[in-house]
């Protein structure tokens, strides 16, 4: 089994998820169902068929967290500095627009760009990648090349 990178915060998002399904939302669904089936004939019963597809969804979930959570490889970026690495939080400014943008290059499956939390296996983390302060980096994205300077490194 391959192991992937995850900062603690997206670790421990995963398990609350994961808590959340088994000790809510799980017993929810179950209770939903025993419910609609007190209401007759099931083959024409809404209720019943969308409680088990919200079924089929939680149970679908819990097994892709309960895979994520055994697979991940927790890593603190407070113990790292210099150039840019996993964990860093690191601001970059647009060479042509000088629109700024500070993003926290994360594991897939915590990253969500519109909080600033990179994948980094996305073009600009790995372009991002090994690069210090003031340096200048050109990423191939799907709008086309694109050229940012590196402005600051943090790690937290």
């Amino acid at each position: 089994m391959e192991k992937f990178p995850l900062t603690r915060r997206g670790f421990e998002a995963l398990e609350a998820e994961l808590r959340q399904l088994k000790s809510v939302e799980r017993p929810a669904v179950i209770k939903a169902i025993a419910d609609a089936r007190e209401h007759g004939d099931l083959s024409e019963n809404a209720e019943y068929h969308a409680a088990r597809e919200k079924q089929s969804f939680i149970e679908g979930r819990v097994k892709e967290l309960e895979s994520l959570i055994s697979r991940a490889e927790v890593i603190d970026p407070r113990k790292f500095t210099g150039s840019i690495k996993f964990g860093a939080t690191v601001t970059i400014i647009d060479e042509d627009t000088e629109e700024e943008r500070t993003y926290q290059i994360v594991g897939e499956a915590e990253a969500n760009i519109e909080l600033g939390l990179l994948n980094i296996k996305s073009p600009i983390a790995r372009a991002l990648i090994g690069k210090d302060e003031g340096d200048s980096v050109d990423v191939r994205t799907p709008g086309g090349e694109r050229s940012y300077e590196v402005i600051s490194i943090v790690y937290r």
